[in-house]
């Protein structure tokens, strides 16, 4: 009974990883640049088992770099980033990251940023706006302050694995890199988590009913290994 009970805990964490995956999922449904995971799952054959025993487990968890639906704002610096390329942040640790959540703002130095973190225009540096003039974003991607171009937006696209770095921040994983790009963006718009919260809702569902499924077979294995073990001592 031993391997049902190994077979059936490889299920439950399997599970639970995807569990947590989704929950993620459908909390950022509506975070502006939100990117889903999608976890894989893979079965195998432990060393010298029998072959009706394969394992489960949850072997990557993937981002989904689809993009999401779109919010009309009308806020002149809100912006979605065409073609599926990527904003170029920087981080308090001084690194570069990529984001799509468009909501930039001003911080009180006058720098364009995005969350906090300052955006960084295609030269790499950060961006920075006169006071007392209208800010905006053209559909070229380039910054405004009344009717001086300050700079253009530092756009990227993300090539091979990402890992995620924040909520709706991304950075090349492991053999990937981001290319700096040219493209246009779409000013006065938002893009929301590509995650749709009923689907989400719906895989939460499922994955929550074969957890339980696993943990009752786990409890059927331990009760029959406990009645074998009775039965043995009758004898």
């Amino acid at each position: 009974m031993a391997d049902g009970i190994y077979v059936s805990m490889c299920g439950a964490v399997a599970r639970a990883e995807q569990l947590d995956a989704v929950a993620d999922n459908l909390a950022n449904a509506q975070t502006p640049g939100f990117k889903a995971a999608r976890p894989a799952f893979e079965s195998f054959l432990a060393p010298g088992a029998a072959q009706d025993k394969r394992y489960a487990a949850a072997v990557a968890t993937g981002i989904d770099l689809r993009p999401g639906p779109t919010q009309r704002t009308g806020n002149a610096l809100d912006v979605v980033p065409e073609a599926g390329l990527f904003l170029t942040v920087r981080t308090a640790g001084g690194a570069a990251a990529y984001t799509r959540d468009g909501r930039l703002t001003l911080d009180a130095g006058g720098r364009l940023v995005s969350d906090g973190r300052p955006v960084l225009s295609a030269r790499g540096e950060p961006i920075v706006l006169p006071p007392d003039l209208e800010a905006r974003v053209d559909a070229a991607g380039r910054v405004w302050a009344g009717d001086v171009e300050v700079a253009a937006l530092g756009l990227a696209r993300l090539d091979g694995p990402v890992d995620r770095v924040g909520p709706s921040l991304l950075a090349p994983g492991a053999g990937g890199r981001a290319l700096p790009a040219e493209g246009a963006v779409r000013s006065g718009e938002l893009e929301l988590g590509n995650a749709g919260a009923l689907e989400a809702s719906i895989q939460l569902v499922s994955a929550q009913r074969a957890y339980e499924a696993s943990l009752q077979a786990i409890q059927t294995y331990r009760q029959l290994d406990q009645r074998a073990v009775e039965v043995a001592r009758v004898k």
